[in-house]
């Protein structure tokens, strides 16, 4: 019996894996395609985001560094409102070969990692949990200790033991134009209902356009109109569902959750790399598979740190719907230099943050 069977190579789950192997757990990884693919995220993240990735990988997974942002009321050629620092605020980084840097992580620290494995159940027992599994070899069952479910939004093994849904899933888009792009400034779009429109230089790799809608708009429909602004023509699209606001329990009998399966995102970006591997790190930590009462203390931890971060983000979003006047007004009176960090919404409130609005 091995002691934790791991549902989804991203990056929740392979820093999880490689933290758990690390500690001397033997820890089983399925993902049900190739790892990496298909894209459904954006690889712009905080400056914080490669050190979870070994330092020899950190250079080829680099495309891009950010120093700001252009927030803009509507299309291009409206009047843009900056926000930016002296020095990098964030980075763009090559998102497929990311999954494929820390699933190679976590399998060379221990971890035994399995791609093109579909689970296709997940029961709990009294003293393990049997996961059905089919590959190319036909179907297989096997156990563990205790499953963490790393299989995103719509995750079969939150399904499977009747955990709560996130509070909300947004459609979200990207495409790319594969012209090169140095710039760095991103644009940020505050026309899509309830969240935004957003254009990432990313170096040689080209430009990432992109937005995310909640259900019931036409997702498809604004993307076009948003290429057609910027008169670009994509090469390639791809698509994918957003969770907004973890449910109050992310833990059963024998499972958790992490990353996307257990919506800890961030609900003014919908970005959850960083946060997603942060409560992997505290599942590592905490969680004692022989021990499953600890499943409790994982719960404490993530929410500990991400809780408020995640609960003002929510604000910050309710910003996205404010009438238009009120927003460019906001726009106005805080653009400029800025001395926040781009995950942490409580650094609005920070000594630097308040240097930076009076310096002005």
């Amino acid at each position: 019996m091995r002691d934790v069977i791991v549902v989804g190579a991203g990056p929740a789950g392979s820093r999880y894996a490689r933290r758990a192997a690390q500690e001397g757990l033997d820890v089983l990884v399925f993902e049900q395609g190739t790892i990496g693919e298909p894209l459904a995220c954006s690889g712009h993240v905080s400056t914080d985001v490669l050190e979870y990735v070994p330092e020899e990988d950190r250079a080829t997974l680099l495309q891009n560094e950010i120093r700001g942002a252009r927030f803009h009321l509507g299309g291009p050629n409206s009047r843009a409102y900056p926000f930016y620092k002296d020095g990098v605020v964030s980075q763009v980084i090559d998102r497929v070969e990311l999954d494929r840097v820390l699933a190679g992580a976590a399998s060379d620290d221990g971890a035994t990692v399995r791609d093109g494995h579909t689970v296709t159940a997940v029961n709990e027992r009294d003293d393990h949990v049997a996961v059905t599994v089919k590959g190319d070899s036909g179907t297989e069952t096997h156990q563990a200790k205790l499953v963490a479910g790393c299989d995103g939004p719509q995750s079969r093994v939150r399904d499977a033991v009747g955990l709560p849904d996130p509070d909300e899933l947004l459609h979200g888009v990207l495409g790319f134009d594969p012209d090169p792009d140095d710039g760095d400034f991103v644009d940020v779009h505050l026309n899509v209902p309830r969240f935004f429109a957003w254009r990432i230089p990313r170096g040689p790799a080209g430009v990432e356009y992109g937005l995310a809608t909640p259900p019931g708009e036409s997702v498809g429909e604004r993307f076009d109109t948003l290429t057609d602004a910027y008169g670009v023509e994509t090469e390639r699209r791809c698509s994918g569902l957003i969770p907004i606001g973890p449910p109050n329990s992310v833990t059963s009998e024998r499972v958790f959750l992490l990353g996307d399966a257990a919506a800890q995102t961030k609900p003014f970006t919908g970005g959850g790399i960083r946060y997603g591997m942060t409560a992997a790190d505290h599942a590592a930590r905490t969680i004692d598979p022989d021990r499953p009462v600890t499943l409790a203390d994982y719960e404490d931890a993530w929410r500990s740190e991400l809780g408020r971060e995640i609960r003002l983000g929510a604000w910050v979003r309710r910003g996205y719907s404010l009438p238009e006047a009120i927003q460019r007004v906001g726009l106005r009176l805080f653009s400029g230099k800025i001395g926040v960090h781009m995950d942490e919404p409580s650094s609005l409130f920070s000594r630097e943050q308040l240097r930076a609005l009076f310096s002005r």
